[in-house]
Parts: C-alpha cells; sequence; structure tokens
C-alpha cells in the first residue's frame, strides 16, 4: 500500500511518491523557482539571450516561406500567406518545444530529484510553462504584424487562439510526463519524440492548407486528419490570426469548433493518462537516473 495510519491518525505516505498534478500547483512558488532555473540554464552565457526565443522560429520561418511560398508559389494562392505561416509556426514551435523538453526534463534533473523530494511531475509542467514564457512574445509579435496587414480581431477569434494555446499545453504537458517517466528507463523514448515532432510539422496545416489535404485523400483519412489535435489547434491559430484579415478565399476547417471540443478533451484525457503512467513509473525514477 502507498499509505497508511498511524495511532495518531496521521497519514504515512509512501517516500519517493508524489500527490498528483494538483500537488505541483499548490507548491506554486517552487514551481516558479523550477522554471527560472530552466530559463537561466538555458540562456547562461548566451549573448543574445531572450533573443534566441526568436531567431530559430524566425531562421524557420524564412526557409518555408521561400521554398514553399516563393518556390512552389503558395505565396500567390494563399492570401496573407506571411501571416498563415507564422501563426502556424508559432503553435508548433510551441507544441514541440513544450513536449521534447518535457520528455528530457527528468533526466536533465537527476542530480536535483536523487537528491531532494519535490513533486517530479514538476519538471514536465514547468517545461511547458517556459515554453509558454517563450511563446507569448511571439504571438504578441504576430498581432502587431498582422494589425498592420488588416486584421480585425473578434471575441471569437480571440477565444480561438487561448483555446488552441491550452490544447496545445494540455497536450504537450500529458505527453512530456507520459514520455518523460518511460524515457528514464529506456531512453529510446526521446528519440522517438524527436520523430514525432518532426512529422509534426507536417500531419497539421502549418505551411498548406486543409483543402490540399482534402482534395488528395479519401474521406475516411481527412476525417483522421482532422482527428489530430494539432489539427485543430493550428486551425485555431489560424483563426484567431488570419482568417479575420479579409480574405475572400479562406475558409476554417469543417466543424473547426466540433474537433476542437474533440481535441480539448482528448488532451485532457491524455493529461490523465500521462499522470497515471507518471504515478506508476515514479518509484523508480531515482534508481534508473
Amino acid at each position: 500500500m502507498s499509505a497508511s495510519q498511524t495511532s495518531t491518525g496521521s497519514v504515512l505516505t509512501e517516500p519517493g511518491r508524489s500527490g498528483s498534478l494538483i500537488e505541483v500547483f499548490r507548491r506554486r512558488y517552487l514551481l516558479s523557482l523550477v522554471v527560472r532555473k530552466e530559463v537561466g540554464i538555458r540562456y547562461r552565457g548566451s549573448a543574445l539571450g531572450w533573443l534566441w526565443s526568436y531567431v530559430k522560429p524566425l531562421v524557420q520561418f524564412a526557409v518555408f516561406f521561400v521554398a514553399l511560398g516563393v518556390f512552389l508559389g503558395l505565396n500567390k494562392s494563399i492570401d496573407n500567406y506571411p501571416i498563415y505561416l507564422l501563426a502556424g509556426i508559432t503553435a508548433i514551435t510551441f507544441f514541440n518545444e513544450a513536449f521534447s523538453n518535457g520528455t528530457r526534463s527528468l533526466v536533465d534533473n537527476a542530480a536535483l530529484i536523487k537528491k531532494i523530494y519535490l513533486p517530479r511531475e514538476m519538471f514536465p509542467v514547468a517545461s511547458t510553462l517556459v515554453a509558454a514564457i517563450n511563446t507569448v512574445p511571439q504571438i504578441a509579435v504576430i498581432i502587431v504584424i498582422a494589425l498592420f496587414f488588416g486584421w480585425a480581431p473578434t471575441v471569437l477569434s480571440i477565444a480561438a487562439l487561448l483555446l488552441g494555446l491550452v490544447i496545445i499545453a494540455l497536450l504537450a504537458t500529458g505527453l512530456g510526463m507520459l514520455f518523460g517517466s518511460i524515457n528514464v528507463t529506456f531512453r529510446d523514448a526521446q528519440s522517438f519524440v524527436e520523430i514525432i515532432t518532426m512529422m509534426s510539422v507536417w500531419a497539421s496545416p502549418v505551411m498548406y492548407q486543409w483543402e490540399m489535404v482534402r482534395n488528395e485523400v479519401p474521406e475516411w483519412l481527412f476525417v483522421l486528419y482532422r482527428l489530430n489535435p494539432l489539427t485543430s489547434a493550428v486551425e485555431l491559430f489560424h483563426y484567431g490570426l488570419w482568417y479575420r484579415m479579409g480574405s475572400a478565399t479562406a475558409e476554417p476547417i469543417p466543424d473547426l469548433w466540433g474537433y476542437a471540443g474533440y481535441a480539448f478533451v482528448f488532451s485532457v484525457v491524455l493529461l490523465i493518462v500521462g499522470q497515471f503512467v507518471f504515478r506508476r513509473l515514479e518509484g523508480r525514477f531515482a534508481q534508473d537516473l
């Protein structure tokens, strides 16, 4: 049994076993310290510091814009293609960063885990928060650019953007806990995650429009494409930052809000599954690390 009660009524808990994600947010001050540590380590000894949070996405944007927008002509076929591309890249970069860092978070903090007790879920959660800290300024930059090109925000577009952020955060945290706990014993998990993040850029409408998929695949495969939570999240970013720019031909993916609701529920379920697997494996963390 993981817990028992003494004659005085106090509860004894098995050493090394944490409570749950609720315990992580009960210790918000400790969580903030872990987030500050992760941010400090990332930019330690760096001359550019926070600017590196923008350099990689901007370079990625430039490469894709030249390759797809200029060479393949998407800049002509998709209205305001730079905004479309920036919105999609920002969404997928948030997911990839949170997921990848969450998977490595336990191994990277092995010395701390073996020395003191703290809720181990704190490390994947901190990875998602650090990724969010890097993403929010990028969204602000896109908003400024979009306003310059005639973006007209509405309550629904802001809600879509926020829902997209929530879906990605829940999805990345759940996957980070799931693969992070497995990665402690089997480091192959980290390589598998690299494959997933590489595929995520192409498995959702980041650089192309969803119509290109609908026109080339059977209906059942297009349904599976829409069931991908990242497809809904990226399209919510597009809805929030791009669809309100007066494009005459752009339409949201069919039943966007229905699939977005499914993506939210799926992400919550995956978070619960990730927490369950995490708690089952965490008893071996100190030994395997």
